[in-house]
């Protein structure tokens, strides 16, 4: 038998110690070799091959308080901008590559992800999931990491004006968290914002095209596919303290929101100390 292309990315551009780290991550495998989800190590290995160099030399990802991740089930909860999803790509790999030990993040992806051929295979294979209520409590009871971005599309598609402005964040991941007993860990993103400096979108087009939106950059789409390319900025996570709210999930939004309004602040003081220690150093 030949040897496929995940083998030869695993084989060849991996080192032993970061298949190793995969291998012990804490999954629940059946006898198929993947979880009940349809999480697949050796795809998440290939992935991992793939896309290393963009983690370690394009974007130059640096993290800091990652030690901060409680075991068990957790909730990431981060900020999210930069037109394109990267930074969700980013967290992961960091929890894969720079926690110990290793931890494999489920992204609650938006709902029109799975429509995408081809990528909504590779999603899942790399245990990511649409961001159904129901998904997400079954994985926390389950004691998985899983990272969510309440601000959405809110967030993801935000002019170059609003840049690390939080959008409003919605309530469910709070109830969730004091549903499942789950502590919080606000995780700040820096760099992700400015790999597209979108300053308007193409609305037309993009409810044409069935997308939530296609935005326009100094490079995009007026040099084609190259402009689609995202810039090098630098990129820092920041791993804040674990927030354990305690509670009743069925309480009115008024007190739920009280809840949003202490997770959305620690995560908005993390932006705040990353912004300030990068300084004008965007790029380098």
């Amino acid at each position: 038998m030949g040897i496929s292309l995940k083998q030869i990315l695993i084989e060849k551009v991996l080192t032993s110690e970061e298949r190793r780290r995969i291998e012990n991550a804490p999954l629940r495998l059946n006898s198929a070799g993947i979880d009940e989800w349809g999480l697949d190590p050796q795809t998440v290995q290939a992935g991992l091959a793939a896309f290393r160099w963009i983690y370690r030399d394009y974007f130059r990802v640096e993290t800091v308080g990652i030690e901060n991740l409680p075991p068990g089930r957790v909730l990431l909860i981060a900020n999210h901008g930069g037109q394109i999803p990267w930074d969700g790509l980013l967290i992961g790999m960091s929890l894969v590559l720079d926690a110990k030990p290793a931890r494999v993040a489920r992204g609650m992806l938006e709902r029109w992800f799975p429509s995408l051929p081809f990528l909504s295979s590779f999603f899942v294979r790399v245990g990511q999931m649409v961001g159904d209520q129901n998904n997400c409590r079954d994985l926390l009871f389950k004691d998985q990491c899983v990272l969510v971005f309440p601000e959405g599309v809110r967030g993801s598609g935000k002019v170059f004006q609003k840049r690390y402005q939080l959008q409003r964040f919605g309530t469910g991941f709070v109830r969730l968290a004091l549903e499942t007993k789950t502590p919080i860990v606000p995780v700040a993103v820096i760099g992700s914002e400015e790999m597209y400096p979108a300053f308007m979108h193409l609305d037309k087009l993009a409810r044409w095209m069935r997308v939530p939106y296609i935005p326009v950059t100094p490079l995009f789409p007026f040099l084609g596919p190259i402009g689609a390319l995202p810039l090098p900025a630098k990129v820092t996570l920041r791993y804040g303290q674990p927030i354990y709210l305690e509670g009743d999930p069925d309480a009115p939004d008024s007190v739920i929101e009280g809840m949003v309004e202490q997770v959305k602040s620690a995560l908005r003081f993390e932006i705040q100390q990353g912004l300030r220690k990068r300084g004008n150093r965007v790029f380098s």
